[in-house]
Parts: structure tokens; sequence; C-alpha cells
């Protein structure tokens, strides 16, 4: 055999170690698809529950009141829930919290996450004697943090200050799986919709759980742009003494052509994500009605509140196709965007006369302030927030009356409060 040349040495040996390069080098990795998501909006009747289930993973956001833990227990069970790894409890009002101890009594619980207002009542104190006894210690959690649910994301967008009321208080958050997104905030007010927007964090969401069950006094308008959902989920009971959903929040969701769904209406909601599109278990609400106080102590739904219930509307579904996910129109614009083949054509954009909310006459810069009895502000001492005495924000804590003049307290470091504008 001939010797090599040291020129086909060389030649040999930089093809070899090419060669070895090349069958070294990493293999670009495909990102792994979105596990399929379901959100169960539990009909509750007056109140919010729902259930996220992402990969074998599981997550409750908020338990009803006291009379449904039992009903949210049996429906859990029905999706085959064994362990939740998040409890979401958004702030600590009854129809939010009630719940709660049975869940935490008979589920294995990851974290449990409640709001930064504390109340003093037997519902609230059901609430930490049962996590006591499951030797949990419940957490705010800090603004911009990141949960994983599976393949989803959580964001968390609010408490962002100490507040005078339980619902401005509640806990914010974005849910996000694949590219499709939820938000989620409890009863938050107009003062927290505010101040979740000054964090700059984008809202953007597919679909959205409409702030405090519809109230006119949530969902305002710069927020609702920021959010610009192409669905909303409204949570509440037939006939509630709130009178919810409010006709204002009614007509800006009909205005921009927001597919609307109601648990008064339909039950239990379940919206389901492969991270690319979303449909819904009912069709999407026609009747576009304002609730109407009844004058009852309760609020509770008067029909059957059942969480597993069925109704005729659930049963049609089986017959339509499954309703997906579009290109959004501009929030704010009063467009319309494309309905999925198979939906009828969306509600006119103009509100229907007995749903327009009547004007509201603002308050003039130079009118004296209300005065009740010689008191003329109340202040929260711990927050440094000066109100009306008829502002429907008033603190139920850290609370002090005052007799003396605005100039008086903007002296001593008080701040006016953003929804009575003293």
């Amino acid at each position: 055999m001939k010797k090599l040349t040291r020129k086909a040495l060389y030649l040999a040996l930089a093809v070899s170690v090419l060669f070895g390069c090349v069958l070294s080098a990493p293999v670009p990795v495909r990102a792994a698809d979105p596990d399929p998501m379901e959100v169960h909006f539990i009909d509750v009747g007056q109140g919010d529950a729902t259930l996220v289930t992402c990969g074998g993973h599981a997550m409750l956001i908020d338990a009803g009141d006291d009379s449904k833990g039992t009903a949210i227990q049996n429906y859990l069970k029905k999706q085959k829930i064994t362990k939740l790894d998040y409890l979401i409890l958004t702030h600590p009002d009854a129809d939010h919290i009630g719940g709660a101890p049975v869940i935490i009594t008979k589920f294995d619980i990851g974290k449990v996450f409640v709001s930064n207002f504390e109340k003093d009542n037997k519902t609230y104190q059901k609430l930490i004697q049962s996590l006591d006894d499951k030797r949990i210690k419940a957490l705010t959690p800090k603004i911009n943090a990141k949960y994983s649910l599976g393949t989803a994301g959580i964001t968390i967008l609010a408490p962002n200050d100490s507040y005078d009321n339980p619902n401005d208080a509640s806990i914010g958050l974005l849910l996000k799986n694949g590219t499709r997104s939820f938000l989620f905030t409890g009863d938050a007010g107009e003062d927290a919709e505010n101040d979740i927007l000054e964090t700059d964090i984008d809202i953007s969401a597919d679909v959205y759980k409409v702030g405090h069950h519809g109230s006119k006094y949530s969902t305002s308008k710069e927020f609702f742009e920021a959010v610009n959902p192409f669905y909303a989920v409204i949570s509440c009971g037939e006939g509630n003494s709130y009178g919810h959903p409010h006709a204002e929040t009614l007509n800006t969701l009909r205005t921009n052509g927001v597919k609307v769904y109601r648990t008064d209406e339909s039950g239990t909601i379940i919206a389901s994500t492969d991270g690319k599109s979303i449909s819904f278990n009912v069709p999407a609400s026609e009747s576009w009605k304002a609730g109407e106080p009844t004058g009852g102590s309760s609020g509770s739904s008067t029909k059957s509140t059942t969480p597993a219930k069925a109704s005729a509307a659930h049963a049609a579904q089986t017959q339509k196709p499954a309703e997906t996910s579009q290109p959004k129109a501009p929030a704010g614009t009063g467009q319309t965007a494309a309905p999925a083949a198979s939906e009828p054509d969306p509600a006119p954009a103009a509100p229907p006369q007995n749903e327009t909310a009547p004007a509201v006459e603002e308050k003039p810069q130079d009118s004296a302030p209300p005065v009740t009895n010689g008191l003329t502000y109340v202040l929260n001492v711990k927050t440094k927030k000066f109100h009306y005495p008829t502002c429907n924000s008033l603190p139920t804590t850290n609370r002090q009356d005052s007799s003396e003049s605005r100039d008086s307290i903007v002296a001593q470091g008080y701040v006016p409060c953003k929804r009575c504008n003293p």
C-alpha cells in the first residue's frame, strides 16, 4: 500500500473534523404545541367561580358563596380534578370566598393567593380557619409575577395599592396559552383599573371575564379599549338584587361587536382553546337584557344554579360547529369584528332605546362639598385618601370622619378619591 502524502493526510484530517462538527451540531428543537386548555365559568348564581385546566394541571379562581362550596366540589370531581395547582381568591367578598373552605378541605392545593384586603366577619374567619387547619400559608402575589399552568402562563396585574374597599383590592391576572389570552379582574372598579393601566403591562385579551358581574362601576372606557376583547363572559345570578349586568356595560360590549356569554342565561360556560382558536359550549347571548333589581336579599339566581345542569341551549351545541375566534376590531371604533361562518350576524351596533343609560350630569368643579351633620369628608388614615361622605367607595377600616376644610386636609398629605373627586 502506498503511503499517503502529507497533503493528502491534511485533507483527510480536515474532512473528518468537518464531518464530525456537522454530526455534533445541535439540531433545532421545535417548540411544543400548547396543551389544550379549558376555562369553566361555573354557574354559581350571583358570584364567581372559574376552573382552568391545562395539560393535567388545574386552577380555581374564586369559589362562590358559602352555599356553593359542595356544588363546586362535585363539579371539580366530575372533571376528575384531585389537586389544584392554584386557588386564587380575588377578594374577600362572600360571593367569591364563601365556598373556599370546602375546596381547601377537600382538595390538595399547591398555592393559595388572596387579596391584601382583610375583612372582620364570619365568612372571612372561616376561610382563615380552613387554611390554618390545612397548614396553608396564603400569599398576596406581586405585580407582574409569573406563574405557569401546564403550557399556560399567568401574569399578576393587581392589586396595585392598599384600597379603601375590597372590590378595588381584587387580584387581577392575565392567562395566556399559545396566542390566546383570558383576563380576570374580580370586582375591581375604575380606580383599580386605572392603576392596572399605569403598570404598562399589555392586558389585551381575547376573552374578558367582565369585572364585577357587569357592573357600571367597572369596565371603564380606557380599560376596555386596552383589553379590546373579542369575547366577554358575565357571571351573575338571574334576577339578582344588584341589577347586574348594567345597561352601560352591555352597551359598551355591544357597540364594539363583542360576543357576550352570561351564566344567568346559559348556566356554566366552557371556553376551550388549543392555543390558536377558541370555542364555546353555548351560543353567545342575543338578548342584551340588562339586569333588573328584584329587591331580594341574596341576589342569587332564582333558577337552578347547579354547575353541572344541562339546558336546551347546551344540547343545541352538539348540532352546531364550534365557534372560533377571529381577528379583533380596534376597540372604541364601533366596528364589528368578522363573525365566524357558523354564527348568526351580530346585533346592530346601536344600543336599543330601553338599554341606554340616562345621561349623568358632571359635578361643577367649584361646587361646595356635601355636608352630612357637619361632616365634610371621610379620611382613610392608612392610604391617605379622602372622600365625600356620599362616596360609594368609603373605607370600612382605618376610617376617620372630618369636618375640616378641603385645603386643611390636603395640607395634611391626603389626596382626593378618584371616584367621588372631592
